[in-house]
């Protein structure tokens, strides 16, 4: 976690890219020695929010590519300006490949975190016997049909939801291509249990899969897009040609198979297909169990969303779409993960 310090001189190279220490000494406001901030550029530097050019006393200073990615940014003040405001990475950048297979997205702090509840919840289901896990499954396959469904605009509500998938009873006053979604959501998760390590390793066919069982009978092609798709509250523009899709796709597939930590695979893999947009609709749901699957696969605790608000959703993942940035996205994921460990199991 980088402090105060460390995001004044964040800030000022920001500005000021190239300075050398000295410069960047001379400027800071905060009291501080030229040996403190000499630890504090090393500092930056191992963990790559800042890159060096030339050496010795020639050595300058620059934000690298993963601050952009990482940095925080306050998100009801970006959201004040309207959309035609706010200036954006309007097209699909290719480059954020390059800049997530070189950096590590989740800090040290993050990670030991998110492992201490991996260890709870190993410990928790290590206790419970076979119906015990079976019907705290079933809890979290409710909620997170209902969340992921409500997130793109369901009206069932979480109990009309638990009857429909327990009871096979339609809400009334529904319509039926909501309940098909839900009962989808269902198949999804219910396929990915039956078949463990199915998306092991990771590839486009699969994730064509899990989008075919999630669109059933609702009238949505299941093929890669072949024209450009609009996304309501945004001037970004996903891709619109079917083999640059399908290249990020592959992109997308190699990156998650050469990440050796789990979390950082289920969290690139939502926000990833998410923002390729690879298919005309069924995108997030997509993203949403797919990620899933990666977690469970591994025996990880699968993740419900349940508590978080769809509109903040939309706004971490507007954030990504038009800035790369992952910091807001990373603290609806961590949130959730606790959430799960000590909801479920």
């Amino acid at each position: 976690m980088i402090n105060s310090r460390e995001i004044e001189i964040l800030d000022f190279l920001e500005n000021q890219p190239g300075s050398s220490s000295k410069e960047i000494y001379d400027n800071l406001k905060t009291d501080i020695s030229y040996a403190t901030v000499k630890r504090s550029l090393a500092q930056l530097l191992s963990e790559k929010l800042l890159v060096v050019k030339g050496q010795g006393k020639g050595s300058k200073y620059f934000v690298s590519s993963a601050f952009k990615l990482l940095q925080s940014i306050d998100i009801d003040k970006y959201y004040q300006k309207e959309i035609d405001e706010r200036i954006i990475k309007a097209d699909f950048n290719f480059e954020v490949f390059e800049i997530l297979a070189e950096n590590i997205v989740l800090n040290t702090n993050e990670l030991l975190k998110l492992t201490s509840l991996q260890n709870q919840f190993t410990k928790n289901i290590s206790q419970l016997s076979e119906v015990e896990y079976k019907k705290e499954l079933e809890r979290l396959t409710i909620d997170l049909s209902w969340k992921s469904s409500q997130i793109e605009g369901n009206t069932y509500s979480l109990l009309e939801t638990e009857r429909l998938l327990k009871e096979k009873e339609t809400a009334a006053g529904k319509s039926k291509e909501e309940a098909i979604m839900l009962l989808n959501h269902k198949e999804a998760i219910d396929f990915i249990v039956e078949n463990t390590n199915y998306l092991i390793p990771f590839s486009v066919p699969k994730i064509e899969d899990i989008h075919s069982i999630l669109i059933k009978d609702l009238g949505i092609d299941k093929n890669l897009r072949k024209r450009r798709v609009g996304i309501s509250g945004t001037n970004y523009r996903p891709l619109d040609n079917e083999f640059q899709i399908m290249e990020a796709l592959h992109k997308t597939c190699e990156i998650i198979n050469k990440k050796e930590n789990v979390f950082e695979k289920a969290l690139l893999t939502l926000v990833l297909i998410s923002y390729i947009q690879p298919f005309m609709d069924g995108n997030k749901r997509t993203a949403r169990i797919v990620s899933n699957a990666i977690l469970m696969n591994y025996k990880y605790c699968p993740i419900s969303f349940r508590t978080v608000d769809s509109v903040d959703y939309k706004k971490a993942m507007l954030l990504f779409y038009e800035q790369n940035n992952i910091s807001r996205f990373k603290e609806i994921f961590i949130n959730q993960f606790e959430f799960a460990v000590n909801t479920y199991f």
